[in-house]
């Protein structure tokens, strides 16, 4: 989520891609098809906001997967029914049946080793296994996504550890992350797995304002680049550090020792600031078009929108912390009130005007994607209760287009 509103206009010309590239044996041509994904969000690593359910069952001490493994004597029995329950081969069928070609599925480094009395309950790792047989069954395609880093890359609880002293860059944590990266290479970038899974993301949402250096990050790149390329030419994906996609010209291209199959992943967003939660419809979708040359425009890179979401409002219960309220309603620490939740998380409710806005965002959305970049991935496949983030319930309601090229409004950048 770049905050930054600098014009651009929404078309290819001045979007520089990729040089082009050697032959890969994945199964996905990133130069020539158009991805369109959709996230598996809070399965093999909780948020609060996407299954409250288990952490209103808690007191209100417990705010991520630490706090749970740490404070709550079974979680281990809770963690093991919500991965046997939270996704099945029917979510996957439903995916691939609206016409989706990828999923991505985060996953925390715990599932493959702890460091340092780590209080986490391991045993997602074999769901990983189950995602990709699931895949496999049903023509999807998956990238795999390390979310969560030993310290916190980012101190947000969808790192696993919310906390306000992140410490990845710290210590052995680096070095920590790259053995279980090397894991992670040394099963799934092998040929055998090269039909379905197409890109390894090293990891997600790395923030050098509350923790690491861009230089750290940018040599953990390199060095886990160089881990996956001593398996194969399994396709790298890079999370973007919040930096424009031209600070990262240069690195890891085949200008930089002769780098391939590299990918810069983007996350926007229109709900985590105040100016944000404080646009109306129209404004929202401008700001889609406004966006776009701050992540896409001028990089020798391919980019990628790896998270995005139908929300104009951070209305979703505890999607900005476990305990802590929308900016939208003015309970947001310096936050002050710009509209009611009241309808905003039970989409019965919502009236024509609200989905059309909503569509409409989608839309503008889809077009300034496909139009500037190599594709998408929607956050979320599903939740308990936000359906401004719900894939499946916009699909069925009607309001995520179907097909995904379908639209209902006209272009609106200019």
């Amino acid at each position: 989520m770049l905050l930054n509103y600098a014009w651009s206009v929404c078309v290819a010309a001045g979007l520089a891609l990729a040089n082009p590239i050697s032959k890969r044996s994945v199964n996905f041509d990133f130069g020539s098809e158009t991805l369109r994904g959709v996230n598996i969000g809070g399965w093999l690593i909780l948020e609060p906001w996407i299954t409250p359910s288990i952490f209103q069952a808690q007191n209100g001490s417990v705010v991520g997967e630490w706090t749970l493994t740490e404070m709550v004597p079974n979680a281990g029995d809770i963690l093991k029914k919500h991965w046997d329950t939270w996704v099945s081969l029917a979510d996957f069928q439903k995916i691939a049946g609206a016409g989706f070609n990828v999923v991505r599925v985060p996953i925390g480094y715990w599932a493959y080793e702890k460091f340092d009395n780590d209080p986490f309950v391991q045993g997602a790792a074999p769901y990983m296994d189950k995602a990709i047989d699931w895949a496999r069954q049903t023509g999807l395609k998956v990238m795999i996504d390390l979310h969560g880093a030993p310290g916190s890359q980012n101190g947000f609880d969808n790192s696993g550890h919310r906390t306000t002293t992140p410490a990845w860059g710290q210590g052995d944590t680096v070095k920590q992350t790259l053995k279980v990266l090397q894991q992670i290479s040394d099963k799934y970038a092998k040929a055998e797995y090269q039909d379905v899974v197409i890109a390894i993301e090293l990891l997600n949402e790395p923030l050098p304002t509350v923790g690491p250096s861009v230089d750290t990050i940018k040599q953990f790149y390199r060095d886990g680049f160089g881990q996956v390329r001593t398996v194969s030419d399994t396709p790298v994906v890079l999370h973007d550090a919040f930096q424009p996609a031209s600070s990262w010209n240069g690195f890891l291209t085949s200008s930089d020792n002769g780098a391939q199959n590299v990918i810069i992943d983007h996350h926007e967003y229109q709900v985590f600031t105040n100016e944000y939660v404080a646009l109306d419809p129209g404004q929202h979708r401008q700001t889609v078009c406004n966006n776009v040359g701050t992540y896409a425009s001028n990089s020798d890179h391919w980019v990628i929108v790896g998270e995005w979401t139908a929300a104009q409002t951070d209305c979703a219960a505890a999607l900005n912390g476990y305990g802590i309220g929308s900016r939208y309603e003015g309970y947001y620490p310096g936050s002050k009130f710009v509209g009611s939740c009241a309808n905003v998380n039970f989409i019965e409710t919502w009236s024509q005007q609200f989905r059309d806005d909503t569509r409409a965002y989608i839309e503008a959305q889809l077009s300034v994607f496909e139009r500037n970049t190599r594709g998408w991935i929607f956050w979320n496949f599903k939740t308990e209760a936000s359906p401004e983030w719900d894939l499946f319930r916009l699909l069925d309601a009607g309001i995520f287009p179907q097909p995904l090229t379908d639209r209902k409004f006209g272009a609106i950048c200019s």
